[in-house]
């Protein structure tokens, strides 16, 4: 998602509490999530041994060409970075994100300045649509909206700790991995881990049931068959076999890699680009927001670009550690 996505929009929107409410069910049964209170091994992460896969997909042109891909072992995050967590990090380094700060007039020519006032992305869920391409209409520009105030300035996180930190940019996730000691994965790691030692393309591509996706037509009807319409703490639904949580849906996760057309293009991992100089990197695994009707990237090989200063309420991220001395 970019800036220039919302060119058509308006640059002020209402409240848009849809996305934020964690659970309307309708009649479905809430699953029981992770106790963050108890403290888990190994800081929280869980060991992703090494490995060779056919990375990408076949669903969507930008998934291919598959690429036969080795990744060394690694120690990931068990879950998304909740809010308490990076609220910790705030906390002791005083860290003001991108959303909180605002845009750059000169990084962004032709942008109508209201999209560059401190604030971020929201969805709301629109009651009718006229049509699919015109994604204005379910997500709007809203000023004051940041991680603390995900869906604007009269929302909270209070009482969400454990929720997935949203409205982050990529400085922000980096930022706070760097404070961490630990990297952000890159695509290839990323899609290993959500594999969880399947070496084959192609065999994650229905509808995961452990999983918060939308259940329904996007955008207008989320049943919330799943336990939740909108985003749902973290660790909610069974771990893959490497015990790691909502490796699909809930929240698109951000990677240390350059957007690339097609896997093979160049790219420049860990590259950090001028503020708000139109460059995206890649995010994976899909959000609360895909569904069988739009989307459909609840998937390994998924893929999209995300602008890198600009915070949406669908996008989150975890962190690695490459350390081989820690390996078990």
């Amino acid at each position: 998602m970019s800036r220039r996505d919302l060119i058509a929009a308006a640059a002020v929107a209402a409240l848009a509490l849809f996305a934020f409410v964690p659970a309307l069910l309708f009649g479905a049964q809430r699953p029981a999530c992770l106790d963050l209170s108890v403290p888990a091994p190994h800081d929280g992460m869980v060991w992703v041994p090494a490995g060779d896969y056919a990375q990408g997909d076949t669903v969507y042109p930008e998934e291919g060409p598959l690429t036969r891909t080795h990744v060394s072992g690694f120690w990931m995050d068990r879950h998304e970075v909740t809010n308490a967590e990076f609220a910790r990090f705030v906390a002791a380094t005083g860290y003001v994100t991108e959303a909180e700060r605002g845009g750059d007039v000169k990084a962004h020519p032709g942008i109508d300045p209201d999209l560059l006032v401190p604030g971020a992305m929201v969805f709301f869920m629109p009651k009718h649509v006229n049509g699919m391409e015109n994604i204005s209409q379910w997500w709007r520009f809203v000023p004051g909206a940041n991680w603390r105030q995900p869906a604007g300035p009269s929302s909270s996180i209070a009482g969400k700790e454990d929720f997935p930190v949203v409205e982050i940019t990529h400085a922000d996730a980096l930022a706070y991995a760097k404070w961490k000691g630990h990297a952000l994965p890159t695509e290839a790691e990323w899609e290993w881990a959500a594999r969880a030692g399947d070496a084959h393309p192609g065999d994650d591509h229905d509808q995961p049931v452990q999983a918060n996706t939308w259940q329904g037509i996007f955008p207008v009807l989320n049943s919330g068959a799943d336990g939740f319409v909108g985003l749902a703490p973290v660790g909610c639904y069974g771990a893959n076999k490497y015990g790691l949580f909502d490796m699909f849906g809930n929240v698109w996760e951000m990677t240390a890699d350059l957007w690339r057309p097609h896997h093979g293009d160049e790219s420049l991992p860990d590259t950090v680009p001028a503020r708000g100089a139109g460059v995206s990197y890649t995010i994976k695994g899909g959000s609360f927001l895909c569904a069988p009707n739009y989307c459909m990237r609840y998937r390994s090989g998924s893929r999209e670009p995300q602008e890198s200063d600009l915070g949406t309420s669908h996008v989150g991220f975890r962190t690695i550690l490459r350390e081989k001395s820690v390996s078990p």
